[in-house]
């Protein structure tokens, strides 16, 4: 019954998601924002609703440790396993803005949230703030300087939606999250008493690997459809808005506290060492460039981390 109610909650975070990136991509291009903008704002931000509402839940109903757990496991998940399995699909072009500005924002953001867990094991409401407001001067610093990208061309891929239908697939897709994560979190949370396993094994594990889905799917969809640049930004972006966004929003509203020392010992630097690695694989052996080496290294030291997790 538990499985049936994650699965269930799964499916319905996926539907969510995949209505909500519909509705955001379809709206940005109306706006006329360029595409590597949209892989790392609108996409990103879509793409880790599932997160922020499973993260909103769970610290409400009082499993912080699932909280922080699913934020930390999809950001490992996101590079790890979706970027593995992506470059499996096909090499893949790494735009300059990686290492100047997209790389270093998830490596501070990443580096900030190690600094206010480290020190008392909780993130409060005005630390809540720090990072949203991160979060607010990238995303203002980021649409400034789309002025002096060069215009994308209009090609059959795009997703093209009408007044009406955007509204549609937002409510729906916001629905879709939020039914999703009720039964997700409840099913969770029984799992985790049923196998006498901690919620933090749950939700670097189950939960983060669902909710990393629809990364999953926009990065592989983006690589197919030789939108590659969407596909990385969109997963750089998604690192940075579930610690600024979903970490910050979630703490505005209520504290987070780590229960579970393992998050702090060992996940964290998990999550810590796979962004960092990503810069020295987009350089060597071959600069901007990611292939399917980078992608199976990648995955490997992903399943590692499954390993010793379990």
């Amino acid at each position: 019954m538990n499985f049936l109610l994650i699965i269930s909650g799964l499916v319905l975070l996926i539907l969510g998601g995949n209505w909500l990136l519909k509705s955001a991509v379809a709206l940005s291009l109306k706006l006329n924002i360029s595409k590597v903008v949209i892989g790392m704002t609108v996409v990103s931000f879509a793409t880790s609703a599932p997160e922020l509402i499973v993260s909103i839940n769970a610290a409400l109903n009082g499993s912080s440790d699932l909280a922080l757990g699913n934020v930390i496991g999809s950001n490992i998940a996101n590079l790890g396993l979706v970027l593995g399995i992506t470059l499996l699909f096909g090499n893949m072009s790494v735009k300059k803005s990686f290492a100047k500005l997209d790389w270093p924002v998830m490596m501070i953001a990443s580096a900030i949230l190690f600094l206010f867990l480290s020190q008392d094991k909780v993130i409060v409401q005005y630390e809540g703030i720090i990072l949203f407001s991160f979060l607010i001067i990238f995303l203002v610093y980021l649409l400034r300087s789309q002025k002096n990208e060069i215009p994308d061309e209009v090609n059959e891929n795009d997703i093209h939606l009408g007044g009406f239908k955007i509204s549609a697939f937002l409510i729906l897709g916001g629905l879709g999250l939020w039914g999703g994560s009720e039964l997700l979190i409840k099913g969770a949370r029984a799992l985790a008493t049923d196998f006498g396993v901690t919620e933090r094994i749950i939700g670097v594990t189950i939960v983060s690997i669902g909710t990393s889905v629809p990364e999953l799917a926009a990065s592989i969809i983006a690589v197919i459809k030789k939108e590659k640049a969407i596909s990385l930004g969109n997963l750089i972006g998604s690192n940075i808005f579930n610690i600024l966004a979903v970490l910050g929003i979630t703490s505005i509203i209520t504290p987070i506290s780590l229960s579970d020392e393992r998050l702090l010992s060992s996940d964290i630097f998990w999550m810590l060492g796979i962004s960092f690695i990503i810069l020295p694989l987009v350089f060597l052996p071959k600069k901007y460039n990611l292939g399917r080496k980078e992608g199976l290294l990648l995955l490997c030291s992903y399943c590692v981390f499954i390993y010793l997790t379990l």
